[in-house]
């Protein structure tokens, strides 16, 4: 058995969903001289003034940042002091000081951390109702094969309902049209 000690990171950890136990860890070597590049979470310090005296809201938009650095030099944590952190405001990637020997990977311009000023329930109501009318199914009416253009009513129109046939041709389009509207919302 090889007694040597290697330096590792953790690369993953599984659980036991009912009991909590770890039931297997992944490690991975890597060497004392090599840079690596692992996620790092961020942590807060302090109270912001726009919390405090603006009347806002802490909203933590990165939890995790991607950080390059030797093995030896990686830090736990990143803290973020945001004290002076007013309403409307933001500390983005670019501006977050890293500890020596770290360097903090990803757009500059991206915010991580920002005081916004709580929504009422009437800007929520307004976006879930804008949310709701933007998700609805358009009806579009298809050529039947004899060239004429139709499409059933909600009344039951014995002209215009397809035949036998020809329902599941047409409820393959409407449900092609509603799984297709969840994802134009993303």
């Amino acid at each position: 058995m090889d007694q040597a000690k290697r330096l590792a990171l953790v690369q993953e950890v599984q659980h036991h969903p009912l009991s909590g136990k770890v039931l297997h860890v992944d490690f991975h070597e890597v060497s004392a001289t090599e840079k690596v590049t692992v996620m790092v979470p961020v942590e807060t310090t302090g109270e912001a003034v726009g919390v405090k005296t603006g009347g806002g809201v802490l909203e933590h938009v990165l939890f995790k940042l991607k950080v390059r650095a030797l093995p030896k030099d990686l830090p736990e944590q990143i803290l973020v002091d945001v004290t002076s952190l007013e309403v409307g405001k933001s500390i983005h990637v670019g501006e977050i000081k890293p500890v020596e020997g770290v360097e903090i990977l990803g757009n500059k311009s991206t915010p991580v951390i920002s005081v916004a000023m709580p929504k009422t329930e009437v800007e929520e109501v307004a976006a879930t109702e804008a949310g709701a009318t933007a998700g609805d199914v358009e009806m579009i009416k298809e050529k039947k094969e004899d060239g004429t253009e139709g499409a059933a009513s909600a009344k039951g129109d014995a002209k215009a309902a397809p035949a036998k046939g020809d329902a599941k041709a047409a409820a393959a389009p409407a449900k092609d049209a509603k799984a297709a509207a969840p994802a134009a919302k993303k």
